[in-house]
């Protein structure tokens, strides 16, 4: 029996063909056809810019991409959440800030996400080298699986005569030479100068006064995670900073997935939490700083005491005590939306930007397009926002004014607070006084901070690649109202009875790791909490008998699945365990006669 008779049989779906107004990025001008790829095995990610969890899925990919470059072609298929992303300029900015180095189909309208009824960011498709979908894998946690996978899939059509090796269609733009390459965050040192996180060239960036010219760069320019001085210290893509009173510079190191520090002084750069390593469910959530794994970081804060922590990555805010050199989590359950209360209570949605000022710490929560703030006695409020899928630009009463996706928030010395609007290229200001949000500057691009200096305020506009100072004027800009939601069309479901199905199947040569209980867990709520009659809460089994009101029109249902699954080898006494996890937010519809069954797949294939 040769090799190609004996490989495991699977599905047989044919790829639909690759469309997408944009067009192609990182092909050199070509367009590409699945036809094209015939003969390597093709990955697509289902990616958008703002979503961390696809960030976290590209640094996944990057050592199976360079470890299979002869067989694998990765092709990011870009499908848009927000208006801006769907701008095919911000499409071009995203790929070279997050350094993706494979071809790139712009679908600004989602048409290629229909076509493979794709229901979640991030979301992998593995295709064979005859052109048929054999696995579907929703979320985090997968690289592994699909690297077993490609694998076999190498083996089978090595003796099928169907692999054809050889260079991949990636064709690498041209460098652009500029002093900063998207910006992140940038900090006033007490000397007037800035210090700035150059986040795609993962280095430090010091500036002088003006804002423009180069005093020194930290950190060598590769990525990499290396204590140190300035010359020889590597960073990852860092970006939140924040003085610490003893005047060193806390750096939020954001795909190394830890807290570094910078010695203004003596130029030394030190690891002071995190292992390097992504934190996952089940992993400790507090204890001695260096042996405690973080989750992306975006920024830092020093408030109440102690360094607060934007970290985006599991969407809660955590605490590093320098003094005790440890961490915990200061607020937030882990599931993704808009929930205040009790900090242990509160839901956040990828917060990236903190500022304090008296007894509050702003916060510009990314995902839900919100401001919120939390005081000193851990009760987390919200100012502006509504949710994961409402966003625009409009100013007015706070209850009704809108945001896009904001990663920046700067207090102001009058108690209000200025808000980068990072997708809506402006500068705003909310005053807790009036309750009012007013635009103070437009035609920024991408700006993701702001530091105030005497009576102005001198912003990072990332896509521009420089900091901009602006005079804070008297009277707010005002402009068109502007009102969005997501492009992203609602699945229309049964009122009443709804069985959600959540699709794993464990990797080849794994199972479900039992034996320290059940190894998966579903958690299940509603957008308005009105829509759920019953089924919502925690369980372990993966499926879920739902009641949804008829009387609630629509809305969003939040599911968050998770599944751990070891090595399936009795002899190996040690066997390698993996965590799969994904957050679905998914619009619903209620409609007479429809579908009474919603599925999911975190792994695997739904019939």
């Amino acid at each position: 029996m040769n090799d190609a008779a004996s490989a495991p049989r699977r599905a047989r779906v044919r790829a639909p063909e690759l469309i997408g107004k944009g067009g192609w990025l990182n092909t050199g001008g070509e367009q590409l056809s699945l036809a094209d790829l015939r003969g390597r095995i093709t990955i697509l990610d289902f990616w958008t810019f703002c979503c961390i969890n696809c960030l976290h899925v590209l640094d996944e990919l990057r050592e199976l991409e360079e470890r299979h470059k002869d067989t694998v072609v990765i092709v990011g298929v870009h499908s848009p959440k927000f208006v801006h992303e769907a701008e095919h300029a911000a499409v071009v900015d995203a790929v070279e800030r997050y350094e993706v180095h494979h071809p790139v189909l712009d679908d600004p309208e989602l048409a290629t996400w229909k076509q493979y009824a794709v229901r979640a960011w991030p979301t992998l498709v593995v295709i064979d080298p005859e052109g048929y979908v054999v696995a579907q894998h929703a979320g985090e946690g997968h690289a592994h699986a699909i690297e077993k996978l490609v694998e076999e899939l190498e083996a089978e059509h090595e003796a099928k005569g169907t692999l054809r090796r050889g260079d991949g269609p990636y064709v690498a733009p041209e460098p652009v030479a500029t002093d900063l390459r998207f910006p992140g965050k940038a900090l006033l040192l007490p000397g007037g100068t800035f210090l700035v996180s150059d986040s795609t060239r993962h280095q430090l960036v010091e500036l002088a006064a003006d804002g423009e010219t180069v005093v020194r760069r930290i950190g060598s320019g590769e990525r990499g995670l290396r204590d140190g001085q300035s010359s020889e210290a590597q960073f990852s893509e860092p970006q939140g900073l924040a003085l610490l009173p003893d005047g060193r510079v806390i750096v939020a190191d954001t795909v190394n997935h830890a807290l570094r520090t910078f010695d203004p002084a003596t130029g030394a750069v030190e690891t002071v939490a995190g292992t390097g390593r992504q934190w996952w469910q089940g992993s400790p959530a507090s204890g001695p700083a260096r042996e405690v794994d973080l989750s992306s970081p975006w920024d830092v804060a020093w408030f109440d005491g102690l360094v607060w922590i934007a970290m985006a990555g599991v969407h809660q805010l955590w605490t590093y005590d320098p003094e005790s050199a440890t961490v915990q989590v200061a607020a937030g359950t882990t599931n993704e939306g808009l929930v205040d209360g009790p900090a242990a209570e509160a839901w956040f949605a990828q917060p990236s930007g903190l500022a304090a000022a008296g007894d509050r710490l702003w916060i510009a929560d990314s995902e839900t397009s919100a401001l919120r703030w939390i005081g000193t006695d851990r009760v987390v409020h919200t100012a502006v926002g509504t949710g994961l899928f409402d966003f625009g630009h409009r100013d007015g009463a706070a209850e009704q004014a809108l945001l896009q996706h904001p990663l920046g928030v700067t207090a102001l010395p009058d108690g209000s607070v200025a808000v980068c609007d990072t997708y809506n290229h402006a500068l705003r200001r909310f005053d807790p006084a009036s309750g009012e949000v007013t635009t103070l500057a437009t035609d920024l691009r991408e700006p993701s901070d702001a530091v105030l200096v005497d009576e102005d305020i001198v912003v990072v506009e990332s896509a521009r690649h420089r900091l901009t100072r602006l005079r804070l004027p008297e009277e707010a800009v005002r402009v068109e109202a502007v009102a969005h939601r997501t492009q992203r069309a609602a699945t229309e479901v049964a009122p009443g009875k709804l069985t959600l199905d959540v699709v794993f199947q464990a990797p080849s040569g794994q199972k479900l790791d039992t034996r320290y209980g059940p190894s998966t867990r579903l958690l299940v709520s509603a957008t308005p909490p009105e829509l759920l009659l019953a089924g919502e809460g925690a369980g372990t089994d993966l499926n879920r008998a739902l009641e949804l009101d008829p009387a609630v029109a629509e809305g969003v249902l939040h599911v968050s699945a998770m599944a751990a699954s070891c090595d399936d080898d009795p002899a190996n006494e040690y066997p390698a365990c993996h965590v799969h996890q994904q957050d679905w937010g998914v619009p619903v519809r209620l409609t007479e006669g429809a579908t009474d069954r919603l599925a999911l797949v975190l792994a695997g294939m739904d019939a």
